[in-house]
């Protein structure tokens, strides 16, 4: 069910019967019955029935499908209504900016995928956002008052009481600034505010790899490394917002400085920039032969370019992106000796390569991880791929929206205790 914190997939205590029933539809894409929700919330069908009329009548559910023979006759299905608004996620990255436009039914109607250099400062990045997000709207025939609220992802810690980030070591000039006022004030609608990776935790849980598991770790492997931790159903983010920053795990004392100022992180080892890095090096280096070394630009050289390098056989690059996926590995086992989840999800634009980059994380895992921790455990791809972040940030604005529309004409439902 959704949690106090509007997004999360739990059920906790004081939450009403309303945003419950709201929760179970918008997470079953396959559609619920009346019968369905009575039987797992402990409620009458008399109740669920004066809470399904009410949401009905608001425009948010509806109720069209029709499901298995129940007693006789067929049931049927409820959904959210998909008609009822629009919401946007935004999937800012070091180096990509993304923003997926859905219905409230989370089907995506329309996307945006551009480069980006999130070291410019807030003030230039978030007016680019605000650039991109107005072209999504026009090719869709929308205006900003069609949309009910947006979730936005930033790679780094954020504070959310005040809706921004403290000390990021990769985003320069975004140091205490008000990314979630601003945006609220810039567009007039709900904005909510998310570290990246705890939104591809979230992206993932609800309709993608993680569907259905409480306890799920999603590694986000990009420019830099993070980690979104879901806890006995909980989006965990720690005392001040920085749960999850696994990327500054030190994993080699005698490697090289990251960006945060430590020596050895596994950021500085394994993450997107360091495995460019790498792959720059071995060009240099004349005794090494690799593809790599015909690219047009040494400088301009992802690790993207070294994870296609490696797919097509480069022995050089994958001997970078296997060192890479060890190394992640390690610190992979340090967090699933301490949490124990269920799964681990490696997402990113470098684990798009797949078992080449999985496997020598899960040999790494295997090596050093508690036996009854990695018994049952799976360690798998994302299943959304570049769009886990953006549609977390889909089901952040989501929670929002909907809690908005139910509770603006509250008084058209009753509540059943």
């Amino acid at each position: 069910m959704l949690s106090p914190n509007g997004f999360l997939p739990k059920m906790k205590g004081g939450f009403s019967n309303k945003h419950a029933i709201l929760s179970l539809i918008r997470f079953t894409p396959e559609g619920m019955s009346r019968a369905d929700l009575a039987r797992q919330l402990g409620l009458s069908r008399a109740a669920i029935t004066s809470i399904i009329n009410g949401l009905i009548e608001l425009g948010v559910v509806r109720e069209s499908a029709v499901g298995p023979v129940t007693g006789g006759r067929r049931s049927k299905l409820l959904g959210i209504e998909p008609k009822g608004g629009y919401v946007v996620g935004v999937d800012i990255g070091a180096t990509h900016l993304g923003l997926l436009l859905t219905d409230l039914s989370a089907q995506v109607l329309d996307e945006s995928e551009s480069k980006f250099d999130v070291s410019l400062g807030a003030e230039i990045c978030l007016s680019k956002v605000d650039e991109l997000l107005h072209q999504l709207l026009s090719r869709a025939n929308l205006d900003l008052e069609d949309i009910c609220a947006v979730g936005v992802g930033v790679p780094g810690p954020v504070v959310e009481q005040a809706g921004g980030v403290i000390a990021p070591p990769i985003m320069p000039g975004w140091d205490h600034f008000p990314i979630r006022d601003h945006l609220a004030a810039l567009w007039n609608c709900p904005v909510a505010l998310n570290n990246d990776a705890e939104l591809g935790a979230l992206g993932e849980w609800a309709y993608g790899a993680g569907r259905g598991e409480d306890h799920l770790l999603y590694i986000k492997v990009g420019y830099g490394v993070g980690a979104g931790l879901l806890i006995d159903g909980q989006v965990y983010r720690g005392a001040t917002g920085s749960a999850g920053e696994i990327g500054h795990i030190t994993v080699d004392d005698r490697g090289p400085i990251c960006t945060c100022g430590n020596i050895g992180c596994l950021e500085a080892l394994a993450g997107g920039r360091a495995i460019a890095e790498r792959a720059k090096q071995a060009i240099r280096d004349a005794n090494q032969r690799t593809q790599l070394s015909l690219t047009n630009s040494v400088d301009g050289l992802t690790a993207v370019d070294v994870a296609a390098a490696a797919e097509k056989g480069d022995l050089v690059a994958q001997a970078i992106i296997t060192e890479a996926g060890e190394y992640l590995g390690i610190a992979i086992a340090n967090l699933i000796n301490i949490v124990n989840p269920g799964m681990v999800i490696v997402g990113g634009g470098v684990a798009r390569m797949g078992d080449l980059f999985l496997e020598p994380i899960r040999s790494s895992v295997r090596k050093r991880s508690l036996e009854a921790a990695v018994e049952n455990l799976r360690i798998t791809a994302a299943m959304l791929g570049r769009r886990s972040t953006g549609m977390g940030a889909v089901v952040q604005a989501l929670s929002i929206a909907l809690q908005n529309l139910t509770e603006s004409s509250s008084e058209l439902i009753k509540e059943s205790l």
